[in-house]
């Protein structure tokens, strides 16, 4: 006999939460600026991941932060904000990508860069080769993410790129943990397969040793066995 599902409990809203949304329920405008701040970075995170595309995710956020903010009375704290916003996020941004299916002409340019993903370790004081190298490395795995089908990229991004934990997830997506546990693993093997594929070939030709490196090292060994000129 199949057990019934298992609703995961989220964490409920803290105190600072709640004083933030009296305040934005009194038209403060402070408050709404800090509640974008706050949240602007994971929201569009969670977006850019499902819509895959950056001023289409920007738009998301936006449409998603004027609904919440329209029915900000409906809020009772059962969840935390930041588990209420991402949920119209996804929402959104999944009602997005079925309209996209339906108009199959929808605009795909993805040039503007609006909020880019941060790049961890990126300080401004680093050389340039690195911070190109970096940036060269969030690309593939940037384009490796969008390379998903929806399913997966959705779960991936939720849990991957944002951090969310299994139950968040699941409880977020509407689905089973085990189901994000599934699509996760499937996930995360076709972006490994995805960077192994773009990746692979330029490693053939990663840490060459040819020119002046082998010719300096060959006369060093040389040298050292008694052969020197």
């Amino acid at each position: 006999m199949r057990k019934p599902a298992m609703r995961t409990t989220m964490p409920a809203a803290g105190s600072d939460d709640m004083v933030l949304v009296r305040r934005a329920l009194a038209r403060e405008a402070d408050a709404f600026r800090a509640i974008i701040k706050t949240y602007n970075q994971r929201l569009y995170r969670i977006a850019r991941g499902v819509v895959r595309n950056d001023a289409e995710a920007e738009d998301v956020v936006q449409e998603a932060y004027v609904r919440a903010f329209a029915s900000l009375d409906a809020f009772r704290g059962d969840a935390s904000l930041s588990t209420w916003l991402t949920r119209i996020v996804i929402n959104e941004a999944l009602g997005r990508l079925r309209k996209r299916k339906r108009t199959v002409a929808m605009s795909e340019n993805g040039d503007a860069r609006i909020i880019p993903f941060p790049l961890n370790g990126l300080n401004p004081g680093d050389d340039p080769e690195r911070t190109m190298a970096q940036r060269q490395i969030l690309g593939l795995v940037e384009r490796a993410t969008d390379s998903l089908p929806d399913v997966y990229r959705t779960v991936f991004a939720a849990r991957v790129i944002e951090g969310l934990s299994i139950e968040e997830t699941a409880d977020l997506l509407g689905v089973r943990p085990e189901t994000v546990k599934t699509r996760l693993h499937r996930a995360r093997a076709l972006v490994r397969k995805a960077l192994d594929d773009e990746i692979g070939p330029v490693l053939l030709d990663a840490f060459p040793f040819a020119g002046r490196r082998c010719d300096r090292l060959t006369e060093a060994v040389m040298g050292r066995l008694g052969f020197g000129g």
